[in-house]
C-alpha cells in the first residue's frame, strides 16, 4: 500500500502515543483507540508516532507491532500521517519491520539505533549509518533518525548525519535527544542549512521551550500523549514570535515535565499512563515487565503536577 500522505515532511507537533494494556498484559485495543482519537483530535497536531518508546515497543513482538500500526491507521490514517517506529538490534530485522510498515500504509519511519552498537560506536559510526542506509534502500518512506545522547554510546556524529543527508534523499528529519543545548542548536544550524534540509524535531521534553526557541522544526514527544494541546500551543507561539504567550505556556508545561522525567528516567511513560488515568482518559495504567507500577506517592506528585498545569482539579479528585 502506498503511503497515505505522499510527500509528508516530518515537522510540527508529533505526539508519540502510549499503548494501554489490560490486567493480563494483553493490548487493550478499545482503550488504545480512544487514546488515539483523543490525541489525534488536538488542534495543531501534524502527525502521530506509534511503536516507539512511549508505546513500550521493546515489550511488543513484531506481530503486536503490526496490529498496533493497523489500529492506528484505522483510527487516524485518513486524517493524519502515521510515523511508525523501527526498533530492532539487527539491521535485517529492522528492514523487515520497515517493509511491513510501508506495506501497511505508514507515512514515515522513526529509526532507532541498534543497541548492539553502544560499545564502540564512536570508533565505528559507519555501522550506525549503514543501519539507516539499509532501511532507506528497502523502502521509500521518509526517515526520522533517532539521535541519542553521547552517554548512551549511540550518537551519530554531526558529520555522519550530514553525510547521510547528502547520500539518502529520504532522510528527512532527526528526533533530537542529544541532551546538550549547544549541540542541539548546532544540529539545527547545520542540518537546516543543507541544500536539502533535514528537519530537527526536539524530543528534549524536559526543556522543550528552550529547544524550540533555537529554531527546531517541531517536536516528537511522548509527553504529547498527555499534553499535546499545550505543546501545540507552545510551538505555535514560538513560531509566531509571541514569547509572552510561550513563556506562560511553558510555565504550565514545566510541572508536568518535572514529574514525568524525574528519576528513574525509564518510568517516564509509566507516569504518563498514570496521568491519563487521573484525567479519566485511561481505565488503568498497566505496564509490561520489566516495568512495574509506580508507588502511590509518585502518583500524588503527578496529580499535583497536573493541577499546577491547570489540567486537573485536585479538590474534585479528593472528593471522589
Amino acid at each position: 500500500m502506498p503511503a497515505r500522505f505522499p510527500g509528508f515532511e516530518p515537522r510540527g507537533v508529533i505526539p508519540a502515543v502510549l499503548l494501554p494494556f489490560q490486567d493480563d498484559l494483553s493490548i487493550d485495543e478499545a482503550a488504545y483507540r480512544a487514546h488515539l482519537r483523543d490525541v489525534g483530535g488536538v488542534r495543531g497536531v501534524t502527525a502521530i508516532t506509534t511503536n516507539a518508546h512511549a508505546s513500550e515497543v521493546a515489550s511488543c513482538d513484531p506481530e503486536e507491532q503490526d496490529r498496533v500500526l493497523e489500529i492506528t491507521l484505522e483510527e487516524l490514517g485518513d486524517r493524519l500521517p502515521i510515523v511508525n517506529g523501527i526498533y530492532a538490534d539487527g539491521t535485517l530485522q529492522a528492514v523487515r519491520l520497515a517493509k511491513r510498515a510501508a506495506a501497511a500504509g505508514a507515512s514515515a519511519l522513526l529509526v532507532f539505533p541498534p543497541g548492539v552498537l553502544a560499545r564502540g560506536n564512536a570508533a565505528r559510526p559507519d555501522c550506525l549509518a549503514d543501519h539507516v542506509r539499509h532501511i532507506a534502500a528497502a523502502v521509500d518512506l521518509p526517515l526520522i533518525v533517532f539521535q541519542y545522547p553521547a552517554v548512551t554510546g549511540l550518537t551519530y556524529p554531526l558529520e555522519t548525519l550530514v553525510q547521510l543527508a547528502e547520500e539518502v534523499p529520504t532522510f528527512r528529519a532527526i528526533k533530537d535527544w542529544c541532551n546538550e543545548p549547544a549541540l542541539a542548536e548546532r544540529h539545527i544550524q547545520v542540518l537546516h542549512g543543507l541544500a536539502r534540509p533535514v528537519h530537527v524535531l526536539s524530543t528534549h521534553s524536559a526543556w522543550l521551550f528552550a529547544s524550540l526557541v533555537t529554531g527546531a522544526a517541531g517536536l516528537l514527544s511522548g509527553s504529547g500523549s498527555v499534553i499535546a494541546d499545550l505543546q501545540a500551543r507552545l510551538f505555535d507561539a514560538v513560531q509566531r514570535g509571541d514569547m509572552a504567550a510561550a513563556q506562560a505556556l511553558n510555565a504550565r508545561i514545566r510541572p508536568t515535565a518535572q514529574a514525568f522525567y524525574a528519576e528513574p528516567f525509564f518510568d517516564m511513560h509509566n507516569r504518563m499512563k498514570e496521568a491519563l488515568v487521573l484525567l479519566g482518559k485511561l481505565p488503568c495504567a498497566v505496564v509490561r515487565p520489566p516495568l512495574k507500577k509506580i508507588e502511590e506517592r509518585d502518583i500524588r506528585r503527578i496529580a499535583a503536577a497536573l493541577s499546577d498545569a491547570g489540567l486537573l482539579d485536585c479538590r474534585r479528585l479528593a472528593a471522589e
